[in-house]
């Protein structure tokens, strides 16, 4: 998996996925942005909610279980001081499936956060990274 981020000046970035599809990233405007689009830290949580809700509507189906609704929301407390780490992220799963046993439900959303969720299980990952200054590679 790959993407690329272009700078498209001041504070914002255009983000291109592996499939082509384009995300613009900036900073709020205290920060020198314009306030175009999400900042990094949002796109995480974005990401976060997005991973666990696949998961979540994928287990549901395998259990012959079909959800009329499924919402999650994240709310992320992070560090007072840079680099302003999440140090904790409280999830919220609205799941409306009229006709289900609530454990099975409860099932899917731990297997995703305890087991499946790339995204959560990313989020201590070791980050390794190369700089290419001015055409030149510069050791890290």
């Amino acid at each position: 998996m790959k993407t690329s981020v272009s700078w498209r000046g001041k504070r914002r970035f255009e983000a291109v996925a592996s499939n082509g599809q384009t995300v613009v990233i900036d900073a709020k405007p205290d920060a020198g942005g314009d306030d175009a689009g999400p900042r990094p830290m949002e796109l995480v949580l974005m990401g976060l909610c997005g991973c666990t809700g696949i998961d979540v509507s994928l287990i549901l189906e395998r259990m012959r279980i079909t959800p009329l609704r499924i919402e999650i929301t994240a709310d992320g407390e992070r560090a007072a001081e840079p680099p302003e780490f999440f140090t904790k992220i409280v999830m919220n799963y609205v799941v409306d499936a009229p006709d289900a046993d609530v454990n099975k439900v409860l099932r899917a959303v731990k297997l995703s956060q305890d087991k499946y969720c790339s995204v959560a299980h990313s989020l201590r990952a070791e980050i390794v990274g190369t700089l290419v200054f001015n055409g030149q590679s510069v050791p890290w």
